[in-house]
């Protein structure tokens, strides 16, 4: 059974994959379940990650309709 990430190895990889077009700019990142599955950690793990990336200007929040990759970051 693989070793959950440490919140910067999560960072790192999220951002990793917005660099390589994964989540490319505008478009909307999986729920946090969906990630809290994939990554297997907690929610609020996901949830405190992506706070931390949007105080970062990286993703931005749309009320009622999810987080998304911001259009124009810093790089």
């Amino acid at each position: 059974m693989p070793i959950p990430p440490t919140m910067d190895e999560l960072l790192d990889d999220l951002l990793k994959k917005i660099k390589d077009g994964t989540y490319a700019q505008g478009s909307q990142l999986p729920s946090g379940r969906v990630l809290a599955d994939e990554y297997d950690v907690s929610q609020s793990t996901i949830s405190r990650a992506v706070a931390k990336l949007r105080k970062e200007g990286v993703l931005v929040g749309r009320p009622g309709r999810g987080v998304f990759v911001a259009e124009s970051r810093k790089r």
